[in-house]
Order: C-alpha cells, then sequence, then structure tokens
C-alpha cells in the first residue's frame, strides 16, 4: 500500500509512524500545514519533522505554504469554527496530492490528538477521499499519544505548546493569564508568591 500521510508536526508522527510501520506499511510524510503561525512557530515545526523524517528514513514530501493571509481569509468572521477549515484545507490538500500522485491512500496524524475534533477530521477525510477517488485510512491512534509525546520529548524534538493558528495560540495565552491571576489571588489571602508571575 502506498500511504501519503499528512504530518501536522513531528511529535504527533512519532507513533502513527511506528504503528503503521508495525503494520508493514510504509508512509511517505506530507508537510502540508498553512494554519501554522507565526513564521517562526513554522519553521521550528517544519524543520523539526525535516530532521526527524531524515533519521528514520521517510520520505517526506514538503509543501512550503506559509499562509497567514489566506487562513485569516477563510476564517473570518466565525474565528470559533476555524479548525473546520483548518482540518478541511489540510486534507483536501493531502487528498488531491496522493491522487495525482500514484497513491493508494492517505491519513493524518492529527488522528493521534486527544485534544482535535476526532468526528470531524474522520468526516473531512471521507469527504475529501470520496471526492478525490481515493481511500481515507482510518487508523485511532489516540491510545498512543502520551506514549509518542514521552518519546518526543526523549529524543530532544521541539515541542509545540499551541496548536498551530494564532487563534490557538491566544487562547493558550489567555487561558495561562486566566491561570496566574486565580493563583495570585488565592495566594493573596495569605502570603503572596511572586514567583508565580514568572512561569
Amino acid at each position: 500500500m502506498r500511504l501519503l500521510l499528512h504530518i501536522c508536526c513531528a511529535p504527533c508522527s512519532v507513533m502513527c509512524i511506528e504503528t503503521l510501520r508495525g503494520e508493514r506499511i510504509e508512509p511517505t510524510g506530507f508537510w502540508y500545514n498553512p494554519n501554522i503561525h507565526p513564521v517562526t512557530e513554522y519553521k521550528a515545526r517544519k524543520n523539526t519533522l525535516t530532521d526527524y523524517a531524515a533519521q528514520i528514513a521517510m520520505k517526506l514530501v514538503v509543501e512550503n505554504e506559509y499562509g497567514l493571509r489566506k487562513f485569516i481569509d477563510h476564517v473570518h468572521p466565525d474565528y470559533e469554527s476555524r479548525c473546520g477549515y483548518c482540518y478541511l484545507c489540510r486534507l483536501e490538500e493531502t487528498a488531491r496530492f496522493a491522487a495525482e500522485n500514484g497513491y493508494d491512500s492517505f491519513s493524518t496524524t492529527l488522528l493521534i490528538s486527544p485534544y482535535q475534533n476526532h468526528e470531524l477530521l474522520c468526516r473531512t477525510g471521507e469527504a475529501m477521499a470520496k471526492k478525490y477517488g481515493i481511500e481515507f485510512l482510518y487508523r485511532d491512534f489516540r491510545p498512543y499519544f502520551k506514549e509518542g509525546q514521552e518519546k518526543a520529548r526523549a529524543m530532544g524534538m521541539y515541542m509545540q505548546k499551541y496548536c498551530g493558528c494564532v487563534f490557538s495560540e491566544e487562547d493558550r495565552y489567555l487561558n495561562r493569564k486566566k491561570d496566574k491571576v486565580s493563583i495570585y489571588t488565592f495566594n493573596n489571602r495569605g502570603n503572596r508568591n511572586d514567583s508565580q508571575d514568572n512561569q
């Protein structure tokens, strides 16, 4: 089977690739993630994957598109529904490339994340499979998420702190600020702990 595996980041790919190889499926990695912002984050994730692919002797196709303006255009003004477009743009490009380049099927490492909308990912994958006449290879990689993250850390991989788009980065920052306020309010009942502000 010739499988084109969309890869969102190197850490998420570790156990996806290992389990597929355990099934005697040798994936070709496919980097297409115009949702990732800012450009420094985009480059860090892409370069980490490029290095990892070389280490494990996996063929990697890189479609190098940093698409901030295009991404904003497509999710405006309904930013809360951005994940639908995010899944669609990446899986459609993966399915299209796979169909036009002789692959039998396509899949994505997004299926390993417990933080993604798994059902929406599956529906989107199946829709793109039908559109381009190619199989969407489904695997529920989620049971391997923790193991994959631990292996990635042990290998010294760059580990991102948010999903990818500028809005998820904003959410992470705002949630962190809320946590700091909560901690400060609690500690202020007794002794103030200024060290929390530096975390």
